[in-house]
């Protein structure tokens, strides 16, 4: 039987804050490690290759793998997939987002007529009118649309920008047509990763800093959730209560530091 302790561990916010390590971060995984705790990180950010999140988490001080990494890119493909194997997808997004693609055995549609099976769209720091108006048209046209993440905003270096979920929302309001929602909150993205941890939904607890996506997430697919109650946060102790009824969901455990956490999984 398989471990009743995995874990599906949030990145941005919880892991680190832009390219600054979170303190704690990196003795967590590698405790996680050392007593072979199954655990994935879990993340909403489309714009990355397993292998790019693992590298520049290894940057940072934070041990990991590309087999280590779930992404909201590899659960679209693979949703996709599932539907029509071998579906033509034309693609508004980054790199990341077309290697998922690509992996699985889908097709990119670059044609000027005629229309794919769906448009997939993720975060897209390219994004122009020109893109929305080829990506609307397609929709209208009948292809399915498939967001790879609702998150409005991304945080960077500079701020917060638009996440792929502003973008999402201006194909929205254009073609009338509500796109399937692959990440977090979503099922979809949390039952792809208990696929790939080999466990069901009751044997998993997520771990993440925002109550939007990360606890509801738990909620919403039937494994436990860990709040990472901080400052520096998507849901700090100021806001808690404020982001408790915005989400209508509760955390079913609390903790204010990566140590803690660490306390916390090796203790079980």
């Amino acid at each position: 039987m398989q471990s009743r302790n995995a874990l599906l561990i949030d990145l941005d916010g919880t892991l680190y804050h832009g390219e600054r390590r979170v303190p704690g971060a990196d003795e967590l995984i590698t405790a996680l490690d050392e007593q072979g705790i199954p655990f994935l990180f879990l993340t909403n950010n489309s714009s990355a290759a397993p292998e790019t999140v693992a590298l520049r988490l290894n940057k940072m001080g934070i041990p990991a793998k590309p087999e280590q990494v779930c992404t909201s890119s590899m659960a679209a493909a693979a949703y996709m997939a599932a539907r029509k194997p071998g579906a033509s997808a034309a693609i508004f997004g980054e790199s990341g987002l077309r290697g998922a693609v690509a992996a699985a055995g889908l097709t990119e549609f670059t044609g000027q007529t005629g229309k794919p099976d769906y448009v997939i769209q993720g975060i897209d720091r390219e994004f122009s009118y020109e893109k929305l108006a080829r990506a609307g048209s397609l929709i209208l046209a009948g292809a399915e649309f498939v967001l790879t993440n609702p998150d409005l905003l991304l945080p960077s270096e500079g701020g917060l920008m638009p996440g792929a979920g502003t973008l999402g929302a201006s194909l929205e309001a254009m073609t009338g047509v509500k796109p399937t929602v692959i990440g977090k909150p979503s099922p979809i993205l949390m039952n792809f990763a208990f696929n790939l941890l080999g466990v069901g939904a009751s044997q998993v607890t997520i771990i993440g800093d925002n109550m939007m996506t990360d606890i509801k997430a738990g909620a919403d697919s039937g494994c436990r959730s860990l709040l990472l109650l901080t400052e520096e946060g998507v849901t700090t102790p100021g806001n808690l209560e404020r982001h408790k009824k915005l989400s209508g969901v509760e955390p079913d455990l609390v903790r204010s530091t990566l140590q803690e956490v660490r306390e916390w999984a090796l203790s079980r």
